[in-house]
């Protein structure tokens, strides 16, 4: 299970004060933290194991100007789940990732007024996610029920960009 991650968002990358160093730190924790993690898992995971990697809805659908460095760290989840699915099949050891949408959480600080205008207007549900309507994505693909769902990322955000 990969869930760290840090997000330096609302910096559009034409800001002369953009920190590069700050979007270094990020790629290294979320990506490379979890390649590190999935590497060293797929060595000792016996057959029919399961790696659950959390992501982002803006992985795939970044709807507002200063996600872009964020949301590809995201993306390169789904493309590397994509192909360690195909390296672990043989093994019947399933990959997949949980794309969360904005939820309570430290990162968040736990608080609606803290996100930016209108962003719940873009999730169909209007809402941020609890923490366990994520957590339950992550059950079901730890389940029996998912042992045929490899190489995929569930979308559990509320109809972010629906």
């Amino acid at each position: 299970m990969n869930n760290a991650a840090v997000a330096w968002q609302g910096a559009r990358i034409d800001d002369p004060e953009i920190d590069n160093l700050a979007m270094d730190r990020q790629w290294a924790i979320n990506v490379n933290g979890v390649v590190a993690n999935i590497r060293a898992a797929s060595k000792v995971l016996p057959e029919g194991g399961r790696i659950i990697s959390v992501g982002s809805g803006v992985g795939t659908r970044a709807g507002f100007p200063g996600t872009a460095d964020y949301a590809g760290t995201k993306a390169a989840l789904i493309g590397y789940t994509t192909g360690v699915g195909r390296d672990l099949g043989p093994r019947k050891i399933t990959v997949n990732v949980v794309q969360a949408g904005i939820m309570a959480t430290d990162m968040l600080a736990g608080s609606e007024d803290k996100l930016p205008a209108g962003i719940l207007d873009l999730h169909a549900l209007g809402r941020i996610a609890t923490v366990e309507e994520v957590a339950a994505g992550i059950v079901f693909l730890a389940s029996p029920a998912a042992s045929y769902v490899t190489g995929s990322d569930l979308d559990v955000n509320g109809g972010y960009l629906a």
